[in-house]
């Protein structure tokens, strides 16, 4: 507001200020109701963009008020109440930060380097060592930023942009990628007949596409439809991959979610370290440590050299800065403490453990109700044989929307459930409904 500047009013009796109303005037501007013309009409062409297809649903979801209603939507921890869960360890963690008093400055823009050291440790395994001066590593925004990271190097220095991603995915990878410029493809990976791998179709599209493409691989516990290559299977990945030379991007959201067990989760991410294939990680700690709104992420890269590392690693920077400058900082510390403590770190484990058990058991109770309470006549064998949070029903989209309309329970239109959010209290209400609605 301009200094001493006096109040008007306009036409319709709204109160603005006179400086605004004197320079509408002079300029043609409408002042009723402050309606003021513009010569710039740009944004008159900007369509209505769709909702987002998993927060949409918790937005509907949250506008429901019939009382079994059930959000199997959003992937997002819940214990068996339904209600969010924050970890002990992560209390704890968050307790002993607040008495060290620490103060907001900003971090580099890289991050937290003793985080990110304690991240890429634990992904990298046994291999860390040696391959540690010659990995970059960089604190993202989560693991959508590590895949925002991953794109606009790829768009800037990488020579193709042909990236393959797997049919299907997790919904923001072609949102991520395709709006850094890169030209997506797809490789086959579920199988809806025997709703399972498709290891044959992968690895013949793998090996069709051109030399040195870009290849997302989901680390463990694959986003929508819970398959995981077996270990052979991954080997066989490993070859295609090697003989083509393509570039390995990994996303891993999920460790410890997959099997309970943080260091089976990184087979996918040593095998292709230690064979030194160049490749991208993208960590979440969202889903595992449960620091969703915490937004902790890292970035990591295997290059050739520490000459070629400290290369990339100022081309990063430069990336950083100018998409966000430096990363948050009280997430990363919450996970360096309970990753550099050790009996924090343990309890961690055991709880992680805990929340997959959960998981397990609820995967359990439904195919046990399904099959043994209600007789289905449909096969439920690979929602056991899934794994990780998510659970690819096999459901159709009509089938999917009677179970919104009639039965207020809500998932996403390709059948995939979180099984996060089934509980002891609504598992039964889930598996009549599912029930019924493959029955007819």
């Amino acid at each position: 507001m301009f200094s001493g500047a006096s109040l008007v009013k306009t036409s319709t009796g709204r109160v603005t200020n006179k400086a605004v109303f004197q320079y509408a005037f002079m300029n043609g501007g409408k002042t009723a109701g402050l309606n003021l013309q513009r010569g710039f009409q740009g944004w008159a062409n900007v369509p209505m963009g769709p909702p987002d297809p998993i927060f949409g649903i918790s937005e509907t979801f949250k506008k429901d008020s019939f009382p079994k209603k059930i959000n199997l939507g959003v992937g997002a921890y819940r214990d068996d109440t339904g209600k969010p869960y924050v970890l002990p360890s992560v209390r704890t963690a968050e307790a002993e930060i607040l008495k060290q008093d620490l103060d907001k400055e900003y971090l580099p823009m890289t991050g937290d380097n003793s985080f990110c050291e304690e991240a890429t440790r634990m992904a990298y395994g046994d291999v860390y060592d040696s391959i540690s001066n010659r990995l970059v590593a960089a604190q993202s925004v989560s693991g959508t930023g590590a895949l925002l990271l991953s794109s606009r190097f790829f768009s800037k220095f990488y020579p193709s942009k042909d990236i393959y991603i797997s049919n299907p995915t997790w919904g923001n990878h072609k949102n991520v990628f395709s709006n850094a410029g890169l030209n997506i493809k797809e490789y086959r990976y579920y199988n809806p007949i025997t709703k399972g791998l498709d290891i044959e179709g992968m690895l013949s599209d793998l090996s069709q596409a051109p030399n040195s493409s870009i290849v997302l691989l989901h680390a463990c516990a694959h986003n929508p439809t819970g398959v995981d290559p077996t270990h052979a299977q991954w080997n066989d990945i490993l070859r295609v991959v090697r003989d083509k030379g393509h570039f390995v991007l990994l996303d891993m959201a999920y460790q410890g979610f997959a099997s309970g067990d943080f260091a089976r989760d990184t087979y996918a991410t040593q095998l292709f370290a230690s064979n030194n294939v160049p490749m991208f990680l993208c960590q979440s700690f969202a889903k595992n440590m449960g620091l969703y709104g915490e937004r902790v992420g890292c970035f990591s890269s295997l290059t050739a050299s520490p000459e070629e590392a400290a290369r990339f690693e100022s081309q990063l920077k430069i990336l950083v800065r100018a998409s966000y400058s430096n990363p948050p900082v009280h997430g990363a510390r919450i996970a360096r403490f309970i990753l550099k403590n050790n009996d924090l770190r343990a309890q961690w484990a055991g709880e992680v453990k805990g929340m997959a058990s959960r998981i397990i058991s609820m995967r359990q109770a439904l195919r046990s109700i399904l099959e043994n309470d209600l007789k289905s006549k449909h096969g439920w064998k690979h929602i056991t044989d899934q794994i990780g949070m998510f659970c690819y029903t096999g459901l159709t989209p009509e089938q999917v929307a009677t179970l919104s309309r009639d039965y207020h329970i809500y998932l996403t239109k390709n059948g995939r459930i979180s099984i996060a959010g089934i509980n002891t209290s609504n598992v039964r209400y889930l598996a009549e409904a599912i029930h019924t609605v493959t029955s007819n």
